[in-house]
């Protein structure tokens, strides 16, 4: 039977498939800048209350309050981020440098230290039996790639893709102050034609979360990068406070914070200081890790009331599949979805009253 294109509902399939071309077409031209967009506008959101306090003392200038805020983030981002990450290149140069001596030359002298600690002989022992076996490491360090010099370059490049992104951010970021109610007005109107009555709800949930998550990583972080600095100073490392920022910021990602000042007591026990070494190790083993078990849970699983399992399973599990923006979109979306689970849940009683 053949088909009438003149017919509504022809005219209706034809419509809604050039609809989907057009939007499948925009989701593909804006795929690489999604990430710089979501921190644009979670940047927007963290950060609007002080754009209209200033918004305000500007007399309503929103295009010169817009640049003023504009500026002020990308200050108080760039400065630390250019630290971390000039701090971080000049390791991975100098840490690759080591490992392509160690592939030569093999382990270096065992450090006298090593027999001081518990069961100092047995590690001493590990550390004779490696020595004796430079095949066996050369393998190890090639297997892990970090000798190459094509994997530095490679982490180079990576780090000047994130800055190149952080730049689009912060540009898109001056276009969210200067039209964010307006592009929210007209999100708020799209969504409501689409998903009906309960859209209020859902962003609600969206802005819950986004703010509480962004707060207890912020927070968290700073405690850590607080009391590590502290830890630090203590223990004699040269620059503890620049070493303290380095951890806090480290330690927005899960599980990094770690890393820092595991390295810097690996460094005291390398030099022989090792009462130094173990103090700061037990200090990050049993305080500053444990700050994000106390502020965390505290801080996000209250105000958004979502079990902190799921909040944290959220976090990785969004780092996991979106990259670091993941930090904030993985939670978010579970939160939505526990808010359709809580409202399906809600629905099902009331009919259950009615029947």
């Amino acid at each position: 039977m053949p088909v009438n294109i003149d017919s509504p509902f022809a005219r209706k399939i034809a419509a809604f498939a050039f609809l989907i071309f057009i939007l499948g077409l925009t989701l593909w031209v804006l795929a690489p800048f999604w990430a710089a967009l979501a921190w644009a506008g979670i940047l927007a959101y963290v950060t609007w209350p002080l754009f209209e306090r200033l918004a305000k003392r500007l007399s309503g200038r929103a295009t010169l309050a817009a640049f003023v805020m504009t500026v002020l983030v990308a200050a108080v981002l760039l400065v630390p981020m250019v630290l971390v990450t000039y701090t971080l290149a000049i390791d991975a140069v100098a840490v690759a440098a080591k490992l392509r001596e160690i592939a030569v030359q093999g382990l270096p002298p065992m450090p006298p230290a090593l027999t001081e600690l518990p069961g100092g002989e047995w590690l001493a022992e590990q550390y004779r039996r490696l020595q004796a076996d430079p095949a066996w490491i050369r393998e190890r360090i090639e297997t892990l790639g970090l000798a190459n010099p094509d994997t530095v370059k490679a982490l180079a490049g990576g780090v000047g893709r994130n800055i190149a992104k952080f730049g689009l951010a912060i540009f898109a970021l001056f276009f969210l102050y200067r039209h964010g109610e307006s592009v929210l007005a007209q999100f708020h109107r799209v969504a409501t034609h689409w998903i009906g009555g309960q859209t209020k709800a859902y962003l609600h949930a969206v802005g819950v979360t986004v703010h509480a998550v962004v707060f207890g990583i912020v927070l968290t972080a700073l405690a850590q990068g607080t009391l590590a600095g502290l830890g630090y100073w203590v223990a004699g490392v040269s620059a503890p406070v620049m070493w303290g920022a380095i951890t806090a910021l480290v330690s927005l990602i899960p599980f990094a914070g770690p890393l820092v000042w595991l390295s810097l007591a690996a460094g005291l026990f390398i030099q022989g200081q090792t009462t130094a070494a173990i103090g700061l190790f037990l200090w990050g083993a049993l305080v500053v890790s444990w700050v994000d078990n106390l502020i965390r849970p505290l801080v996000i699983s209250g105000p958004t009331r979502i079990p902190f399992l799921l909040v944290f399973l959220g976090v990785l599990g969004g780092v996991n599949a979106f990259g670091l923006i993941g930090l904030f979109l993985g939670p978010v979306i579970l939160a939505v979805a526990l808010a359709i689970w809580r409202e399906w849940l809600e629905s099902e009683r009331n009919t259950t009253r009615k029947n």
